[in-house]
């Protein structure tokens, strides 16, 4: 897969389509090279951290399955992708450089990143100058391949690159876990990161039991994003294999977006490695008596808005019998345990209250 259909894809709520152009770029802004700073470590819960952090050598087999070594924890990581810049942050690590920070305080809320932090431009077009002036001992990137052409690109330089999966349509909360922990290794925060990880399985089970007592009129649900383009209005379902899909499964859920739905309505913008369908609010209305729930643009784009006046939407019975609900803004579908959390509590705020 190349870069900018990877970038494009991971970008997996569709609240940063909204901004997109036609070949799917994600980025709100063109880099600002802010000066590097050490920043405080901006998630809420690192000012209570006891965790311990590691000091010995590191070495580890990367999510493309090349083999890492440091002769110490990273200190000053650059981080080319939002869900691992989220991932640092949890884990009480801020980083020296990231991409598209402007992007990622504008979609994701699960952790702040702190001002101070260098921005080294678009994700899929990193400025490598700036990158390595921020002097870095490790850069943490994204990949579906050891061949993948930015792993290349990026270690002629001589700074240590580890490559994480993107996604992992066959465990994607699996595969979370998996990037959470691998830049806690490599951080030297497994501590911390195991810690996090259980506090998720705990949120986890306790929303399970919510779910459960609701006693829903249907267990069927779907979860879409979409976006307008030239006054098109397309819709983008979460199929199986999609992380926001997988987590309500673990509720209890059941996906309404199935093989033969996709088959009859979709209309080939299935992406197999994120569990993303597309179609238009004639497909949408196929989910029959489905829950929705779907990404809040916060008006920045107005495909809520627009949906919102489609008579065909209006008929939807989700919609009509107050079953289709908007997420809250700017809950990143591709994020590490805090976004996966925020997504966990939005399905359970509405579905505990039935």
């Amino acid at each position: 897969m190349n870069r900018a259909r990877r970038l494009a894809a991971s970008a997996s709520t569709g609240l940063a389509l909204l901004f997109a152009t036609a070949c799917g770029t994600t980025d709100v802004d063109q880099p600002e090279a802010a000066a590097s700073a050490d920043a405080a470590p901006a998630s809420k819960s690192c000012a209570d951290d006891t965790t311990a952090t590691s000091t010995g050598p590191v070495s580890l087999k990367d999510g493309v399955g090349r083999t890492v070594k440091l002769d110490k924890p990273a200190e000053r990581i650059a981080v080319l992708e939002w869900q691992q810049v989220e991932d640092a942050l949890t884990l009480c690590v801020t980083p020296t450089a990231v991409s598209d920070a402007k992007g990622y305080s504008t979609w994701v809320s699960a952790e702040k990143l702190p001002d101070g932090v260098t921005d080294i431009g678009t994700r899929e077009e990193p400025d490598l100058d700036t990158l390595y002036a921020a002097k870095p001992d490790l850069i943490v990137v994204e990949a579906f391949d050891a061949d993948d052409e930015t792993i290349a690109k990026l270690e002629k330089r001589g700074v240590p690159v580890m490559a994480t999966r993107g996604a992992d349509p066959k465990d994607p909360i699996g595969n979370m876990r998996e990037v959470f922990s691998m830049i806690g290794e490599a951080t030297g925060r497994t501590e911390r990161a195991d810690q996090v990880l259980e506090e998720f399985d705990e949120h986890l089970a306790t929303a399970k039991q919510k779910v459960a007592d609701a006693d829903l009129p249907t267990n069927d649900f779907l979860f879409f994003d979409g976006w307008l383009q030239g006054g098109n209005l397309t819709i983008r379902p979460y199929s199986d294999g999609a992380l926001f899909t997988e987590i309500g499964k673990e509720l209890g859920m059941k996906p309404a977006w199935d093989a033969k739905v996709n088959k009859d309505h979709g209309d080939g913008g299935v992406d197999p490695s994120y569990g993303l369908a597309q179609t238009d609010v004639e497909g949408l209305a196929a989910v029959g008596d489905a829950n929705l729930f779907y990404a809040n643009d916060e008006g920045a784009g107005g495909y809520v808005e627009a949906l919102g006046k489609n008579p065909i939407w209006k008929s939807i019975p989700a919609v009509k019998e107050g079953r289709a609900h908007a997420f809250p803004a700017r809950v990143w579908g591709a994020g590490g345990p805090r976004s996966c959390a925020q997504a966990i509590d939005a399905y359970v705020d509405v579905l505990d209250k039935k």
